[in-house]
């Protein structure tokens, strides 16, 4: 009788011979014999030789100046708009700043004339605005202001993993620049309206700003595009420097290439409003231009009624300057400092001629700020003149009514 055999559940049972002859192997034998094999082959792969990605080396780079070919300015509007820069238009409410930048785009659209009458370029604008209705507040516009509307663009939504939102800039700015690639011409003006909703952070701090910023300034680069941001000054910062009367931190200020400034004249002024150039780090900073809004009913469009801008004369001198005959119409405080410095001049000038040193120290002992005499003087017409060749300088009233000589003190 021979031995009794394993049964089938028994893990010595005999299940497979793998050669001729060769004993009969059971289930826990193989699978003893496969991992056996499994390691050999892992201890065999991990003595090969394989390539590795090469790893990129983290570092600064430098380009020195002799291989940078010099280039000049790629202006849309000479002195004022550039290609590649972001720019800063600010002013009081009211002003009509975004008509201003809504009459730029629509005169880049017709390669029409700017205020100072040179001619634009033809292309293609952008508008983001978080303020104003494109269909009853904007469009009007530029229909008013003669755009071909083909030319004009509204950056309205964008799409992400949850479907389609409201543009960000804080956020979305990356994808506008991306989808600019594929547009061949690409726009070349973008408004930002206001520039204050491109920052994710404090408005106020500058290094939130400048970051926030940052996406703005690389899409102008990369794509050719003037960026024109709007913003407001903010309230009491009449007498200041224009750049730092821009809402929020300085950094909008610095980080602009070039600010524009808005401002609304008293009707002692002449009235109307007036457009400067507060700064240009590409250059000439100081003129500006007069305009007017037109309030119109819209031709073909019965029961919408619009404005639009009515460009007048250039205007000579600096921003400070100019903006200095608003700002007594818009603070209260300002315009009696103003009114006490005009009689104060009046008075000491009545008598005739006054060496200038003598003014002005008296003027600061009796309490009057140096910006608030010069546009008394300004607005007095007080004539400067040299007493001899190598005399001193004499301030006196007018005869007629006329503006003191640029240069004198």
């Amino acid at each position: 009788m021979s031995p009794a055999q394993p049964g089938p559940g028994s893990p010595r049972a005999p299940v497979l011979s793998l050669l001729p002859g060769a004993p009969a192997l059971s289930l826990a034998d193989l699978e003893a014999k496969g991992r056996a094999e499994v390691r050999a082959h892992l201890r065999s792969v991990a003595t090969q030789s394989t390539p590795r990605p090469t790893a990129i080396a983290a570092g600064v780079t430098l380009s020195r100046a002799d291989g940078i070919q010099p280039e000049p300015v790629a202006w849309l509007w000479d002195g004022w708009l550039a290609r590649g820069k972001v720019h800063v238009m600010a002013g009081a409410p009211g002003t009509g700043k975004t008509t201003a930048a809504g009459a730029l785009a629509a005169t880049l659209s017709v390669g029409g004339l700017w205020p100072d009458g040179t001619r634009a370029p033809l292309g293609d604008a952008l508008i983001w605005s978080g303020e104003d209705s494109p269909g009853d507040t904007l469009v009007p516009r530029l229909i008013a202001a003669g755009a071909d509307l083909r030319r004009v663009h509204f950056v309205a939504s964008m799409t992400d993993e949850r479907g389609p939102r409201p543009f960000d800039p804080a956020t979305d700015t990356g994808a506008l620049a991306d989808h600019l690639a594929g547009i061949d011409p690409a726009p070349m003006l973008l408004i930002v309206d206001p520039l204050v909703s491109a920052v994710a952070g404090d408005s106020h701090k500058n290094a939130e700003v400048r970051r926030s910023l940052q996406p703005l300034v690389e899409l102008a680069q990369l794509r050719g595009v003037a960026v024109l941001g709007i913003s407001h000054f903010s309230k009491g910062t009449q007498g200041r420097d224009p750049t730092e009367r821009v809402t929020g931190s300085l950094a909008f200020g610095a980080l602009a290439r070039v600010v524009l400034a808005t401002a609304k004249l008293p009707d002692e002024q002449g009235g109307g409003r007036i457009l400067v150039r507060a700064k240009s780090n590409l250059g000439p900073d100081s003129g500006g231009f007069g305009y007017d809004l037109e309030p119109l009913e819209l031709p073909g469009y019965p029961g919408i009624c619009t404005t639009r801008v009515l460009w007048g004369a250039a205007l000579d001198g600096s921003a400070w300057d100019l903006l200095s005959r608003a700002d007594t119409q818009t603070d209260p405080e300002a315009q009696t400092a103003m009114d006490d410095a005009k009689g104060f001049l009046s008075a000491m000038l009545a008598d005739g001629p006054v060496p200038a040193k003598q003014v002005q120290s008296e003027a600061k002992e009796a309490g009057h700020a140096e910006r608030t005499l010069r546009r008394a003087r300004a607005a007095l017409g007080v004539e400067a003149r040299k007493e001899s060749m190598a005399g001193q300088w004499l301030w006196e009233l007018p005869k007629g009514a006329k503006g003191s000589e640029p240069g004198q003190p």
